[in-house]
């Protein structure tokens, strides 16, 4: 197994270990995955320019080409709150408590909305396994198109 495989796998590992309850373990294995895929993708472009904004700039460009099919985008305007949402409560509460479990519902829910916008209508893997940085672009971008009304 390639190492981008095995780093997408330890982050969906890690949210799926936050989902049962193993708060520590899950972020931390996340946090691996999302650190050793940036590492892949900096070693992949070594023609970006250092700093934030370079970075910053190319993830929001790359984020936009993997999201431009309507209804995908749509699912993620939904999922994607559902997702921080839900992340945020996971967190906050005590895991299998009735808040954690809407929570963990929300979240879910929100990935699989997301999942199933890109496998059946955008056709494309999720931006994170190309660039972790999305994880953050992502919602950024999806706030910017709700504020500027570009919702097309």
């Amino acid at each position: 197994m390639d190492k981008k495989t095995l780093n997408t796998l330890a982050v969906a590992g890690g949210m799926a270990l936050v989902l049962l309850g193993r708060k520590v373990e899950g972020l931390t294995l996340f946090g691996k995955g999302v650190y050793s895929l940036e590492k892949i993708y900096r070693d992949n472009h070594p023609e970006l320019e250092p700093g934030i904004k370079p970075r910053w700039e190319k993830a929001v460009e790359f984020y936009e080409e993997t999201h431009q099919e309507e209804t995908n985008r749509l699912l993620h305007r939904i999922g994607i709150p559902m997702i921080l949402g839900g992340a945020v409560g996971l967190f906050a509460a005590r895991p299998y408590k009735k808040n954690w479990n809407i929570s963990a519902a929300f979240f879910a829910l929100g990935w699989a909305l997301n999942i199933i916008g890109h496998a059946k209508f955008e056709k494309k893997a999720p931006a994170f396994t190309d660039d972790p940085l999305s994880f953050i672009a992502g919602p950024v971008w999806d706030v910017k198109q709700f504020t500027t009304n570009k919702l097309d």
